[in-house]
Order: C-alpha cells, then structure tokens, then sequence
C-alpha cells in the first residue's frame, strides 16, 4: 500500500514528496525525484528507495534533468505522512491516538494533514492494507480463517463486511479467482449501439457499449474469466428499461444495485462521480480537488477509465480542464452524445 501512496506521487510529478523518497528505474537504470519531467515509466519497470544512496548502491544512475541528489529536504509533513503509513503497515491495528503521538501532533491534525497527503484517513489506510494482506494470503494458498486472522481481522463479521465493499463477491468466491459466480447478461440495441447489462445474484457487475455482440461478449469474458457466464435476461428487464429510458431522455436517475471489485481510492471516485447532478459536468481536476487533494489528476482519469458499469457511475460527465471530451472508455462520440441528450 504504502508503494501505491508513492507511485501516485510519480503519476501526479508531486513536488511535495521531493527528498521524501527516489525512484528507480529498471530499463533506463536512473534513480529520480518523484516530480521528475521526464517521460512517466510504466509502473512495472519502477523501484522506490528511501534514500538517494541506496538507489546507487543497487546500480542506478542519478538523473541529469532532475538532479535527485540535489533534492532539499523533504516537507515534513510528507514525511510524517509516510512514516505513518509505514506504521500502520507494520501495525495496522494502531489506534489514532497512538499514530498522532508518535507523530507529536493532535488527532485532529493528524488525521487532516494524513488524509489530505496520502488520500485516505487512517482507519480507510488500514482497511485497505487488512484487505490487501487478506487477498495476498488467499493467493499464496492459505484458507480464508487462516488469512483472515493474520490480515488482522478480528471476526468473519468484519471480513465479509469489508469484502463486500472492497471485493464484489465473497472471499470463498474470490479465493477461486470467481470461479463459481453466476452471471448473466444480455446483449441489446439502444441509442448508442449495442449494449451489454450483466449481474450477478448481488448487483449490476458490468454495462458496456459496442459496436457488435461478439466484441461485448468477449469483453465481459476478460473481466469474468472464471466465473459462469450465461446469456439469460433474468432479473435483467428492470436494468435494462431503466438505462434505455434514461438513454432516450424519459428518465434522469440510474439508480440499480451494484456489485464491484475495486481499489479504496476507486470506490472513492466512483462515489463521488454518481453525485455529479444529471447535466452538469466537473474537469479531472474539480474532481481530484473537490477530493482533497487537485495533485491527484491523474489517479483520477485512471479511476474513471477502470469504471466498467456505463451510466451507473457517470464517468461521461468527467471532461478535460479545456472542455475537451478527453477519455471515455466507450468512445468519445458516445460521451459527446450523452452529455448533448443530457444538456438537452
């Protein structure tokens, strides 16, 4: 978790994070500051190291346009945020109180200076990580009591509370990458094309459009590639009339019952997307701002185009900061006509 804090860094070219932190990278073999203007490597190639001599003494090369060896001190806040997170990391049942007295601050400014930093509170940091290790031990082969208690949950209750949030199905289920979830789907015409609705027994698990039934078909197979598919309109109707009278303009709330797997920083997203008002608009950046934190622009175009559920969770009414209809995983005659039927 506490590398993802730091690659969003890396995305957003933080200067904040300056000193706190290098980052390597393995097919250039350069070390460079977070806010480093140079080409963004794929997140695959990249290491991060603490400190400048560590990445040299692993063979990395200071960068020449960045000069990480020349970076100041790193903002002290940065810093406290990302001891803590390597804290909690350590210690994810730590108390707030116990994370703000080792930071020498109240709880308040803790919890403030901590959630505007890294993007979650504490309590939503820990969570992720208990999740994050739960998953880890289901993959490594451990069965799911067994990976529950050493994640740090203390009860089933707990886990299945958070699985359900953070999963989209249960942690048997996701155990066996879900092989065993049902879903069923149906493939229609509609204002935009061909389009796919499927659920499963717990909600709506996907909503695309496309141009033909085959290229949906396969879609909804790379995202469900071991669960049982079906094509069966059962308990679909109700979806289905609902999306195409919004899509014909007779209706101007998609209210249905989800069923999503999805990072924390995502749901956060994606929450806040299905309270943009119907015909209005927000840039990347009024999204990442209204959020806490406008450096997180980036994240936040990755997050809409990850959404896989059209309409539901508005990802049309996000546009460029210059009006531009930049980014929609549909196309972007489907956003430009959207947001036209919507504006009215």
């Amino acid at each position: 978790m506490e590398t993802e804090v730091l690659w969003r860094a890396v995305e957003a070219r933080d200067a904040r994070f300056d000193g706190a932190f290098v980052f390597g990278v393995n097919t250039t073999g350069i070390f460079c500051r977070p806010s480093c203007s140079a080409r963004k490597p794929k997140r695959e190639n990249v290491l991060f190291f603490n400190e400048t001599a560590e990445a040299e003494a692993c063979g990395y090369r200071s960068c020449l346009r960045c000069r990480p060896t020349h970076a100041a001190s790193a903002d002290p806040q940065v810093m406290m945020a990302v001891e803590a997170c390597r804290e909690i990391e350590e210690m994810p049942e730590a108390t707030l109180d116990e994370l703000a007295g080792t930071a020498g601050l109240s709880t308040y400014h803790f919890q403030r200076t901590f959630k505007e930093i890294v993007g979650l509170s504490p309590k939503k940091y820990s969570e992720a990580i208990k999740m994050e290790r739960f998953k880890e031990g289901i993959r490594d082969g451990s069965d799911v009591v067994t990976a529950m208690y050493e994640a740090g949950y203390g009860s089933s209750s707990r886990l299945y509370e958070k699985a359900a949030q953070n999963l989209g199905m249960t942690p048997a289920i996701y155990k066996k990458g879900g092989k065993g979830m049902n879903i069923n789907y149906i493939i229609t015409d509609c204002e935009l094309g061909k389009l796919l609705v499927a659920r499963t027994p717990r909600g709506i698990c996907s909503v695309t459009f496309g141009d033909g039934d085959k290229e949906l078909r396969e879609g909804l197979d790379r995202e469900f590639p071991n669960a049982e598919i079906a094509e069966n309109d059962h308990d679909l109707k109700t979806a289905v009339d609902a999306i195409i009278k919004y899509l014909a303009g007779k209706n101007k709330r998609l209210v249905l019952p989800l069923d999503l797997q999805a990072t924390a920083f995502q749901m956060q997203v994606w929450d806040f997307l299905r309270k943009i008002p119907y015909g209005e608009t927000r840039s990347y950046s009024e999204v990442a701002e209204e959020m806490g934190d406008k450096k997180k622009v980036r994240a936040v175009a990755s997050a809409c185009a990850k959404n896989r559920v059209a309409l539901l969770i508005p990802c049309h009414r996000v546009i460029a900061s210059d009006g531009k209809l930049s980014g929609y995983r549909w196309g972007i005659e489907r956003k430009k006509k959207l947001l036209a039927a919507e504006a009215g």
